[in-house]
C-alpha cells in the first residue's frame, strides 16, 4: 500500500513541477513581451521612427526639389523686377491711347502677378527672405532693364501717344533684362519649377518684345 501511495504521489509531484515550470516560462515570455513594448520597443521604435523621419524628410526634399544659389538669386531678382513691370502696366489704363498697348499692359499684369506669388513661395520654403514691398533695391536700377526713378516719373507724367511710345520703349528694355535673368537661371539653376518658369518667361516676353517693336514701327 505504501508503494502504491508513493507511485500515486510521484505523478502528482511531476505534474505540479510541470505547472510551476510552465508558469515560470509564461512569466519569462510576458517579461520579454513587456520589454518589446517598452525598452525593446523603444529601440526598434526609435529605429523605425528615425527611418520614418528620414523617409519623410527625403519625401519633402523630393517634393520641393533641389535648389541652389542661382535659384535664390533668380527669385530675389525677378520679384522686384516683376513688381516694377506690374507698376508700369498699372499706369496704362488711364494714360495709354492705343487699345493694343492697354491690352498688352493687362497681359503683363495677368502673367507676372501670379509669378511674383510663386517666386515668393519658393523663397519662403527655402528659408530665404522675400524682398519687401516697396523696398526696391536701388542697385538694380539701370541693371537687368530696371527703370530709374526718373524714368518712372517720366512715364507717370506722359499720356496719349507719348505714353504709348515711352511705355513700349521702356518695357522692351525691361523685358530684355528679364529674358537675360531667365537665361542665367536656365543655365545655372537647379530647381526644376524655377528653370521651367524661366523658359516660360523667355518665350512669353520675347514674343511681347517682338509685338512692341511692330507696334512702334507703325507710328
Amino acid at each position: 500500500m505504501i508503494r502504491k501511495r508513493s507511485l500515486v504521489r510521484r505523478p502528482l509531484v511531476r505534474r505540479s513541477a510541470a505547472v510551476v515550470a510552465a508558469g515560470a516560462a509564461a512569466l519569462v515570455l510576458a517579461a520579454c513581451g513587456g520589454d518589446g513594448d517598452g525598452d525593446g520597443s523603444a529601440g526598434h521604435g526609435g529605429h523605425s521612427d528615425a527611418t520614418a523621419s528620414a523617409s519623410s524628410s527625403a519625401s519633402a526634399s523630393a517634393s520641393q526639389g533641389q535648389h541652389n544659389a542661382a535659384d535664390v538669386a533668380f527669385a530675389k531678382g525677378m520679384i522686384p523686377h516683376h513688381r516694377q513691370a506690374v507698376e508700369m502696366a498699372d499706369l496704362a489704363p488711364g494714360r495709354a491711347r492705343s487699345a493694343e498697348v492697354k491690352e498688352l499692359a493687362a497681359d503683363i499684369k495677368k502673367a507676372q502677378g501670379p509669378e511674383i506669388r510663386t517666386l515668393s513661395g519658393w523663397l519662403t520654403s527655402w528659408g530665404e527672405e522675400v524682398p519687401a514691398e516697396g523696398a526696391m533695391d536701388h542697385s538694380m536700377h539701370g541693371m537687368d532693364g530696371m527703370m530709374t526713378a526718373e524714368e518712372m516719373t517720366e512715364l507717370e507724367n506722359a499720356s496719349g501717344k507719348a505714353f504709348d511710345t515711352a511705355f513700349m520703349e521702356m518695357m522692351i528694355k525691361h523685358h530684355e533684362g528679364a529674358v537675360e535673368m531667365a537665361e542665367t537661371e536656365q543655365a545655372d539653376g537647379a530647381h526644376g519649377p524655377a528653370t521651367k518658369m524661366a523658359g516660360e518667361i523667355i518665350t512669353s516676353q520675347s514674343a511681347e518684345i517682338e509685338q512692341m517693336h511692330k507696334l512702334l514701327g507703325k507710328d
